[in-house]
């Protein structure tokens, strides 16, 4: 195995534009939960017509569902990813907008299909843009993920624990009249082979430690990279849960005729 400054060095190199993990491929296994997200979508793109994709990223995974239907919007906030997104979703024909989750840029009742994967999820604006009787279907990133790590470098956790669970979750969605169809939660391993793998992966998602500088955490990255010498490989668990919702083609109405939904998240 190459030294640690090698290591390190090829990992602050790479590239983490867009959303695409393709660098660490045979540097981490595991963190693939029991579901298929994907194959989900799929199917339920088969009935549908208007299709929103939410944080899109860099399009890899909208695109790798085509064909879509005719009319697909595509929504990405982070600045860097929308170039990126634009280039590989416009030979589809796929609009792109910016825009963040608890503001969509959409009419009420525009779209038969919302997909979120690993996005922010705002159940008020989701419940808005959504048609009756269409559906969300979204794998989110709970709170409790990746908690090791944090422990590891000693670095506080990027929010409370309990602060984002499936619980949470669905509870916000009922309350935007939205019925729950599918509901799952995991802790899923996910294995680090070397140090370079758990460095690309901090800079590739920053919020698991915010302000995350491999010199600021050298030492205790070093800890860990003679923990994966000594060990063979250094593991976390991801959070992740999985909900597939129906907006009832009768919305539950509140005294003013607007839907009750009393808080955003």
């Amino acid at each position: 195995m190459p030294g640690y400054d090698d290591l390190v060095e090829h990992a602050i190199q790479a590239s983490v534009r867009g959303w695409d993990f393709g660098w660490l491929r045979g540097r981490t296994t595991g963190g693939q939960p029991s579901w298929a997200y994907t194959e989900r979508a799929s199917v339920l793109l088969t009935t549908t017509r208007r299709l929103l994709d939410m944080d899109t990223g860099g399009g890899e995974v909208l695109a790798s569902l085509a064909p879509l239907p005719r009319h697909t919007v595509a929504m990405e906030g982070w600045q860097p990813n929308i170039p990126i997104a634009a280039e590989r979703l416009r030979p589809m024909n796929v609009a792109l907008l910016g825009g963040a989750a608890d503001r969509i840029p959409a009419r009420d009742a525009t779209f038969d299909l919302v997909l979120n994967r690993h996005g922010a999820l705002d159940a008020v604006e989701v419940a808005r843009v959504l048609a009756p009787g269409g559906r969300l279907l979204t794998q989110q990133v709970g709170s409790r993920n990746g908690l090791e790590l944090n422990l590891a470098l000693g670095a506080p956790p990027p929010a409370d624990p309990e602060s984002w669970t499936l619980g949470i979750a669905v509870e916000r969605l009922h309350d935007c009249g939205m019925l729950v169809v599918d509901a799952r939660e995991e802790m899923v391993d996910h294995t680090f082979h070397d140090i370079g793998a758990v460095v690309f992966h901090l800079r590739a998602v920053p919020w698991q430690a915010p302000g995350f500088d491999h010199k600021r955490y050298e030492k205790p990255l070093r800890r860990l990279h003679e923990h994966i010498r000594s060990e063979g490989a250094f593991t976390v668990r991801d959070h992740r849960f999985f909900i597939e919702a129906e907006l009832p083609r009768t919305r539950r109405q509140g005294p003013l005729g607007l839907r009750t939904c009393p808080h955003r998240g």
